[in-house]
Order: structure tokens, then sequence, then C-alpha cells
């Protein structure tokens, strides 16, 4: 048992955030993302139950961001131009700010939006990929290590 882990990060990904090295990406998808076949050459996560908002905030109470080489090491999946009406903005966005904001001093300076088809280019050479049990559509972030 170890102190100070939140409980949303297993044991597995314990493991995948300490072996990742600087620049690598984790992917944190909601329960729509097809995880496994987008991350074929890395790790897949499960954790569902868990929210992308809340595996956000618990994983950067561990891990570093990349804001001194990187604009923008927290990148959001943006919503669709032709589903922008439809769907409007996503309320779990509030929340993934909320988290960057909670545990990085430049808070949403770091934050930027990216289209579906290049988060999925992206998300592809992630080190992991955490599917998560994230019900609400655009809840996808990719989050770049730093340096402590």
């Amino acid at each position: 048992m170890l102190k100070g882990i939140p409980k949303c990060i297993s044991p597995d990904l314990l493991k995948a955030l300490a072996e990742m090295g600087h620049g690598d990406l984790v992917v944190v998808a909601d329960d729509f993302y097809p995880a496994v076949s987008m991350a074929r050459e890395g790790i897949t996560v499960n954790a569902d139950g868990i929210g992308a908002a809340e595996m956000i905030d618990g994983i950067l109470q561990l891990m570093p961001l990349d804001t001194e080489y990187e604009e923008h090491p927290v990148l959001i999946m943006d919503v669709m131009e032709e589903m922008r009406e439809k769907i409007g903005r996503p309320k779990v966005w509030d929340d993934f700010i909320a988290a960057v904001e909670k545990h990085v001093p430049q808070g949403r300076k770091n934050i930027g939006f990216i289209d579906r088809f290049s988060f999925y280019d992206k998300a592809k050479t992630a080190f992991v990929t955490i599917s998560t049990g994230e019900r609400q559509p655009y809840g996808c972030v990719i989050l770049q290590k730093g340096v402590m």
C-alpha cells in the first residue's frame, strides 16, 4: 500500500506514468473513444466508472506537464464544426480546466484545443491511453509529460 496515490490511479496506470519520459503523451479518453484500436503501439489502461476530469485531477497530482517546452501540454478534443450547434460547449471541458488550474500555476494558458481527426493522429503516438467511464461526448484529452 502506498500513501498519497489518488484512488483513480490503478497499479497498472501508476507503473505506466512512472515509466513515461519527458514529452511522452497520455490520452485520457471518454467511454466512446476507440482506445484499444487507437493505442496499438502503446499501453491501454481501463478505468471504468471513473470520469475523465477525475482522472486528469489524479494524474496531475503525480505528473508534471511540459509547460516549459510545449505551449499547450493539455489538448482537448474540439467539437466538430457540424456538431457545434447541436452539442454546444461540453460541460466536461469546465471540469478539465478546473483540474488543470488546480495543479498547474499557468492553468488555462496551457490548454489548447485540437480537432477530432488531428487528436486521433496524435493519440496514436501516446505512451498510455486511459479508457475512462466518461459518458459526456468530447471528453477526451491529451496530456504531455514534463520535467520536475
